[in-house]
């Protein structure tokens, strides 16, 4: 079975190197539903602003979320996307993994 996720490896690895930290996965949740500003996100964690908006750029790197200016606001969303291909991966490497597991399931059942 061939893992084909429309995306280059870099791609890949980005995505996954920026959910592989809570604060970033808390950020993508929290900009799911409604965008919210780097301000307000800031607000919500025990870090320094600059800290915050490390983890917004590095999530915008990978293409999880986006980040508009309105005023003096930098105003943060997820692109639900990007986390519809890093789950499909996800998906496609479950559907691998559970097909081997059959065929050693067989193999065991055979001998």
């Amino acid at each position: 079975m061939v893992v084909d996720t429309q995306l280059s490896d870099d791609e890949v690895d980005r995505i996954f190197r920026a959910l592989a930290d809570a604060t970033r996965r808390d950020i993508v949740r929290r900009t799911l539903t409604a965008q919210a500003s780097v301000s307000e996100l800031a607000g919500a964690y025990a870090m320094s602003f600059a800290a915050v908006q490390k983890h917004v750029s590095v999530l915008e790197e990978a293409g999880l979320v986006s980040k508009r200016t309105q005023g003096r606001e930098r105003l943060v969303t997820a692109n639900p996307a990007s986390i519809a291909h890093a789950r499909a991966l996800l998906d496609q490497y479950e559907l691998l993994w559970r097909s081997r597991i059959d065929r050693l399931d067989g193999l065991l059942a055979d001998g």
